[in-house]
């Protein structure tokens, strides 16, 4: 049997623990006291990079063909879809304000997929993925605490510059082709466009989206040096 669906499964099981066991931080944080709805987004940035950054690390160490993380992805599309749509909330990361949550699972999937089936290459794929885990996830850890309250501050862009920019350096020169500067060219863009939402077009689509066409445009022009 192919190791790869092996691999698929403790990743699943990685994800499903990693969304049960933040209810435990979320406890602690109501129980000292922090608002309901500041206790659940640090844990949706948790989430996003224990579970979408490190799984986005995983890919191309795990896997050589793009099918597994898709299908890992789409099915936990729908799993947290279905938590929303049946009322059965994961109150301590999901709420019903938005399903954020939905929009940051589809674009990893999508994101991963698109970049290795037209570049072939997985190091690439998961250049934007990082950039909405990592680099989203410390600037709303961020704003939640220096803020207190979900905002678009500054401030958070400047620490979401800080990670992405190595992120996509590194990420993007092992990537083959190999294009540093133009990771680092997609880390400056997304941290751009973290700052804005257009209605249900939330900054887990631009984030990606942006960065997505940022790399393929190097990918087409080539390394810069």
């Amino acid at each position: 049997m192919d190791n790869q669906i092996f691999y698929s499964l403790g990743m699943g099981i990685y994800v499903m623990v990693v969304l049960f066991a933040t209810k435990i931080p979320y406890d602690m944080m109501i129980s000292r006291g922090v608002e309901d709805i500041r206790a659940v987004y640090y844990n949706r940035k948790i989430v996003h990079m224990m579970a979408g950054g490190v799984g986005s690390l995983c890919v191309p160490v795990l896997f050589v063909d793009y099918w597994y993380p898709l299908v890992c992805g789409i099915l936990l599309t729908v799993f947290t879809y279905a938590a929303h749509a049946s009322g059965t909330r994961m109150f301590w990361f999901q709420t019903d304000q938005n399903q954020n949550d939905v929009k940051f699972t589809l674009m990893w999937w999508t994101s991963i997929t698109m970049i290795w089936v037209l570049v072939g290459d997985p190091w690439l794929a998961i250049v934007p993925s990082l950039f909405m885990a990592f680099g989203d996830g410390v600037t709303g850890v961020v704003r939640n605490a220096v803020i207190k309250k979900r905002s678009k501050s500054p401030i958070g862009n400047v620490f979401m510059f800080i990670v992405s920019a190595p992120l996509g350096w590194i990420v993007a020169g092992m990537g083959d082709p190999s294009i540093p500067v133009w990771g680092l060219i997609s880390a400056a863009i997304a941290t751009f466009v973290e700052r804005y939402e257009f209605g249900p077009i939330d900054d887990n689509i631009l984030i990606t989206v942006f960065a997505t066409a940022v790399l393929m445009l190097g990918v087409e022009v080539g390394p810069i040096f």
